[in-house]
């Protein structure tokens, strides 16, 4: 459906003479300027002196004068949607040269409140610190606050219960047994506190968030894992930053698969989907549920796939000795297909995301 006519001027440049020269000088110089600017989608051709324009997209579907024979011109609507430029995301072209390698070598430091790696390189170069602060005092402020809000809950829903119970014996004379009413009270109070304190629990435990230095001193940081949410029921996420806090992507892990064999997926920050990790071996994942790490001879080690052919392009392995000791070796990604700041970051979840 065509537009109905409308008004339109175009104003010439000051070195057109005359008025119908105007005009028609103004529309040319129109046309060529928004010729320069690359936007020519749709040819028109006068129907009565068969002069061709190319306007922009914007002048679909209205009616123009002809500068040439002054005839209307109807400028036809758009074919199909217009191709649209979209804003891309955030992208993050600048990579720290510290993940401009395939091996890394992580160690957490033990006697620690908090949770510290170190990683180096393949010739014992500390090239990152990572911290994921386990918030101790905030903690202990949430816990001693659901303390109090269940206690306090409590206590007033005994009243409250008593008050009623009392109402329905005196006033409205409806017959409880004693041992019913004090049972009625009691599992009243209870619920109330712990759905209360377990409400305020959750609003004030602070989340726990890695972020990786280029040295201990903390003042660069380079790489940041944000955790999604600070209960998990079935999936736990977390959200992967450079520096700059552009999204470089995510990961997830379903508590389900965990019973069996423990995997994570990977996906790049458009959503598609980049690695799965998983245990290297089923059956020792299920020995592993029954008889735990078995003083380190059952060690958690995984294999990084790409999600689609099941190729294998990394390894995360454990080494036998007394302190926690990590390699993330991916060498055998020789096209680069991870992003060595999201596999940097793997690695610490899988030691710190399942709590070893």
């Amino acid at each position: 459906m065509l537009r109905p006519a409308r008004s339109f001027q175009i104003e010439p440049p000051g070195w057109c003479n005359g008025a119908q020269e105007n005009k028609l000088c103004a529309f040319r110089y129109f046309v060529r300027s928004i010729a320069a600017e690359g936007k020519m989608p749709v040819h028109v051709v006068c129907n009565s002196c068969d002069a061709e324009y190319n306007l922009k997209d914007e002048f679909a579907g209205r009616t123009l004068a002809c500068p040439e024979c002054n005839a209307n011109v109807e400028v036809p609507e758009l074919a199909g949607p217009v191709d649209v430029v979209e804003k891309a995301l955030p992208v993050s072209t600048e990579v720290h040269t510290v993940f401009q390698r395939d091996k890394f070598l992580l160690r957490q430091k033990h006697l620690s409140v908090s949770q510290k790696y170190y990683v180096w390189d393949e010739e014992g170069n500390e090239i990152l610190f990572v911290q994921r602060p386990a918030h101790l005092l905030k903690s202990l402020g949430a816990l001693f606050a659901t303390v109090l809000v269940a206690v306090l809950c409590g206590v007033l829903a005994i009243v409250l219960s008593n008050l009623c119970m009392g109402l329905l014996t005196t006033v409205f004379r409806v017959p409880i047994r004693p041992e019913v009413l004090m049972v009625s009270v009691i599992v009243f109070g209870v619920v109330a506190s712990l759905i209360l304190g377990i409400l305020t629990y959750i609003r004030l435990i602070p989340k726990r968030h890695i972020t990786f230095y280029s040295d201990n001193s903390m003042a660069d940081a380079v790489l940041q894992v944000l955790q999604d949410q600070k209960v998990v029921f079935l999936n736990a996420t977390y959200t992967v930053n450079d520096g700059g806090g552009v999204c470089l992507g995510r990961f997830r892990k379903n508590y389900l698969f965990n019973c069996f064999r423990k995997r994570w997926y990977g996906y790049r920050a458009d959503g598609s989907e980049l690695l799965i990790a998983k245990e290297d071996s089923l059956i020792l994942s299920l020995l592993r549920r029954l008889l735990g790490s078995f003083w380190g001879l059952l060690r958690a080690n995984y294999v990084i796939l790409k999600p689609t052919s099941e190729e294998i392009i990394g390894q995360f392995n454990r080494k036998f000795t007394l302190l926690d000791r990590y390699v993330l070796d991916m060498s055998q990604d020789r096209e680069n297909y991870v992003d060595r700041r999201m596999a940097v970051a793997l690695g610490i979840l899988l030691d710190t995301g399942e709590r070893r």
